[in-house]
């Protein structure tokens, strides 16, 4: 059995934006759908909120399931919620 995870984005309305299988491609469209204010795209999670990176993002998610992310800017507001493919 293959273990899949995946990423649910959600924009600032909480609809399902998209589901993607790479980790990357979802902070992309994230910080693409939330950089439309003044400020900087920021992370927020459980203990963090920082500046938006693939990198905390990956960190964030390592061994960890069903968690939620928010990124967030003065003017816009998405989630991501990694899960896994379930059968």
């Amino acid at each position: 059995m293959t273990k899949i995870n995946i990423y649910c984005l959600y924009d600032r309305e909480q609809t399902l934006y998209g589901v993607y299988s790479s980790l990357k491609a979802v902070h992309r469209d994230a910080v693409k759908l939330c950089n439309s204010g003044m400020s900087q795209v920021l992370v927020e999670s459980a203990k963090i909120s920082q500046q938006a990176s693939l990198t905390l993002l990956r960190n964030i998610f390592k061994g960890e399931m069903d968690t939620k992310v928010v990124y967030r800017s003065d003017a816009s507001r998405v989630v991501i919620l990694k899960t896994k493919l379930r059968e």
